[in-house]
């Protein structure tokens, strides 16, 4: 471990698993584009599960990176539980705990957010890495369309609505 952060102890390599999770997750959300942009929703996806690795993610842990929106965010949500169930226990346990929504039809945003928040003070390293590489890139595709938008791209935002970030 080096830093607090877990890195393997052998160079990390891509197994089927793993190329199989990523392609698994961008048929999830292969209609979907980023909310209010023309962005694909794979650059999502594929930003935090980059940010995790880079931070020392295991194969897990990236794979539950590249699966975290999977439960929330997919139409079919109990078919997506049983897909992200298909590749282990543990990033099932991941994906469930990075999920502020359990349900299709989802809690208002300020509880559901505020509980979400709640519940990292207790979760584990792993879940912290997940979260943290999803908060950290939906944070930077924010500041990317400020830039490009200016202020008026916080109008797509409605806590009201479902914000897909």
């Amino acid at each position: 471990m080096t830093a607090g952060h877990p890195i393997p102890a052998e160079p990390w390599a891509y197994t089927p698993r793993f190329v199989r999770a990523v392609s698994v997750a961008l048929e999830m959300h292969a209609a979907q584009l980023r909310k209010g942009t023309t962005i694909p929703y794979a650059s999502h996806l594929l930003g935090t599960c980059s940010i995790a690795l880079d931070y020392g993610a295991n194969e897990d842990q990236a794979i539950a990176a590249v699966l975290h929106d999977a439960i929330e965010d997919v139409h079919y949500a109990p078919g997506a539980r049983e897909t992200v169930a298909a590749f282990g226990s543990e990033v099932l346990r991941l994906v469930l705990a990075c999920t502020d929504a359990h349900e299709e039809s989802k809690p208002p945003w300020p509880p559901r957010k505020e509980a979400y928040i709640a519940h990292l003070a207790h979760a584990d390293a792993a879940v912290l890495l997940v979260s943290a590489s999803d908060k950290l890139h939906n944070a930077r595709s924010i500041v990317a369309d400020l830039r490009r938008h200016g202020p008026s791209m916080f109008g797509r935002f409605n806590p009201d609505s479902d914000p897909i970030w």
